[in-house]
């Protein structure tokens, strides 16, 4: 397991995943190619330029396997609209996850600050699915509080009770005042776009970057310093430098050559802006 950890590698993801032992992955985040929505480049495949075709139930055994009891797979995932109708390919591959063992410990969203382009016949769509999708009970779960309490420093209204049997009234204890901030709901706004998903330009030569924070913010809630982080999907490397950044072990692999040595361009500079 210690020659892949910290590393990223080129080739295809489930024969990757063959080559890890059981059991060794704490947290995948990831953004699989969906829905024939983006162009790939595929150098070793130069008739098959698009490179978004994949075994996705093969893709799911195999991450079963290399999950930790407890592990998480964060799936950021939309659908594209075909023929008139929403693909809801995002729905199928959260049901074969149960299928294969896993459960669907939440169903997030996240919301982007703008669309690509506006909608003549439908609302507009601003939004991907965030699996989380657990191999049991998840043995990480770090909630994230930064929302503002709107009533901070007040306490619940309210100071009832209930009687005893000989009819003597017993008084609740007097609650603690709200704290200033909550636990996060499960929409997720993220700025997105040129200039906002990823601090360095380089994440831009990618066509399908998610926010750095997005994957910052998974890691954090769903894993522990020195954990294993894994992309299986990792195109311009975003899962990977955030594991850097917060101080966890990162594993990637990507069908794409390109995209490989971008990422380990984005990690070099990171490492050099480190030290």
């Amino acid at each position: 397991m210690q020659k892949y950890l910290n590393k990223l590698f080129t080739g295809d993801n489930i024969q990757f995943c063959k080559e890890l032992p059981a059991d060794c992955i704490d947290l995948i985040v990831t953004s699989p190619p969906y829905d024939n929505m983006r162009s790939y480049k595929n150098k070793q495949d130069e008739q098959n330029y698009n490179g978004y075709s994949f075994d996705f139930e093969g893709l799911a055994k195999e991450l079963y396997r290399v999950m930790k009891p407890g592990g998480v797979i964060v799936w950021v995932v939309g659908d594209a609209i075909i023929n008139g109708s929403e693909s809801l390919n995002s729905f199928r591959q959260a049901l074969y996850f149960k299928e294969v063992g896993f459960n669907i410990h939440d169903t997030m969203i996240y919301q982007k600050t703008g669309t690509r382009f506006p909608e003549k016949t439908r609302y507009s769509q601003i939004f991907e699915y965030m699996f989380v999708i657990t191999k049991g009970r998840p043995k990480t779960v770090n909630i994230i509080k930064d929302r503002k309490n709107k009533w901070a420093g007040h306490t619940n209204w309210g100071h009832g009770g209930h009687r005893l049997k000989n009819g003597e009234m017993v008084r609740r204890p007097k609650a603690k005042p709200y704290a200033e901030y909550g636990s996060r709901f499960n929409i997720w706004i993220f700025k997105n776009g040129f200039g906002f998903s990823s601090k360095d330009k380089l994440a831009y030569k990618h066509p399908a970057t998610f926010p750095e924070d997005l994957a910052g913010d998974h890691i954090k809630s769903w894993s522990n310093k020195g954990d294993v982080v894994f992309d299986p999907f990792m195109g311009s490397g975003t899962t990977a430098k955030m594991a850097i950044l917060n101080d966890r072990k990162y594993i990637g692999v990507d069908i794409s050559q390109e995209y490989t040595d971008l990422a380990n361009e984005r990690l070099a500079k990171l490492v050099n802006e480190k030290s």
